[in-house]
């Protein structure tokens, strides 16, 4: 199977999260803003899908991609500062200016997926992060990734407790 088709398989929703990990992560160097990222990935995304760009007929699949993009961009950045002291509090020996970026916000995504989104299954926003750090991140980024998830969903999920009301997330 060639590249080309391997691409055009890609599940929609892993896509979408790729790209929000691309648009996070260019803001993180420089002051991009979101929407004018996500206005300037989906028209690339159309042309490359061959959608014109005064067209009102989009696939299903883009839409998917399109919304789910959406939410996650905005929604990580909307959220940031509580998702970096979740992060902190869940991995004290790395400070979040240590870890390595790609890292930091496929952590990002996937917190806000399993605290926030409520739409997202657990293993799925999981198994999503730990795929993009493996293949964006260093050597290790999968397992340091799981692990720090593996602690969040102890602490938030089965431990049903709230950011708000963990005394290790600094307010």
């Amino acid at each position: 199977m060639t590249n080309d088709a391997k691409e055009s398989k890609r599940d929609p929703r892993h896509e979408a999260r790729r790209v929000a990990l691309a648009i996070l992560f260019e803001k993180a160097f420089h002051s991009t803003d979101i929407k004018e990222s996500l206005v300037r990935i989906n028209e690339l995304y159309n042309e490359r899908s061959g959608i014109a760009s005064d067209s009102k007929i989009t696939s299903e699949e883009n839409s998917v991609d399109q919304k789910l993009r959406i939410a996650i961009t905005e929604g990580v950045a909307g959220k940031r500062e509580e998702l970096d002291k979740i992060i902190s509090a869940t991995a004290p020996a790395w400070p979040t200016d240590q870890i390595n970026k790609v890292d930091l916000i496929a952590l990002r995504i996937a917190i806000w997926e399993l605290l926030f989104a409520k739409n997202v299954p657990q293993k799925v926003a999981i198994d999503e992060a730990i795929e993009i750090a493996k293949e964006f991140g260093g050597t290790s980024s999968g397992s340091f990734v799981n692990g720090v998830l593996g602690t969040v969903v102890e602490k938030y999920i089965e431990g049903e407790k709230s950011p708000e009301e963990d005394e290790d997330v600094e307010a």
